[in-house]
């Protein structure tokens, strides 16, 4: 019983592959300017053949969709972890959310850039990514009627406010996140974070 739970634990080489792809693909991100990302570009990064890559993936769209679902996989835990978090204070609740997203942007900035970008012409990222903010503006609305923010069903209700907060902050730190400088996605988690701990104290 040991041997195989150890076997389990381990991960599979197909599992180390399909990492490889996805951190390979991360990485030609930033240089897709220079020498667009091609399936080739991909495999021969990740140390394996292209019909290996197919193996795989059936295409780049394939690879950027699964680097896609990686990431923002991360994003929903932290969203839900906010907003499972009742014994924190609000504001200690919402400065760290917004910390913990500009977290992400800074080391994913690349990926999470290019489900924005992808979005209009690829169906899947598109559904991947309104679903991770969904899943922001549900856990922060909680948060939001926690601070005693009213749960109303009209434009200034808890809902409404999480709504246009969390796109805001969405689309603050992609256009700070675009020339790669860190000052300036902290200057925007620092400002996003502002505006949500105004709207929670109704300041």
């Amino acid at each position: 019983m040991a041997t195989t739970r150890k076997r389990r634990d381990t991960p599979r080489k197909g599992d180390l592959r399909e990492q490889a792809i996805l951190d390979t693909a991360e990485a030609l991100l930033d240089h897709e300017h220079v020498e667009p990302m091609t399936v080739e570009t991909i495999a021969k990064g990740a140390g394996i053949s292209r019909a290996s890559l197919y193996f795989y993936f059936g295409s780049k769209q394939e690879v950027l969709t699964a680097l896609v679902a990686r990431t923002v996989a991360v994003l929903v835990e932290d969203a839900r972890a906010a907003s499972d978090d009742v014994d924190s204070p609000p504001l200690e609740t919402v400065r760290g959310a917004v910390r913990l997203t500009e977290k992400m942007w800074r080391e994913h900035g690349r990926v999470m850039r290019a489900a924005v970008d992808f979005s209009p012409s690829v169906p899947e990222i598109e559904r991947l990514w309104n679903d991770t903010v969904a899943v922001y503006i549900d856990a922060m609305t909680k948060v939001l009627v926690r601070a005693g923010v009213s749960d109303g069903p009209g434009p200034t209700g808890a809902a409404a406010l999480a709504h246009t907060l969390c796109w805001m902050t969405e689309r603050a730190f992609y256009l700070a996140s675009q020339n790669g400088d860190e000052q300036d996605l902290h200057a925007a988690g620092t400002t996003c974070a502002e505006i949500w701990c105004r709207t929670v104290t109704g300041a």
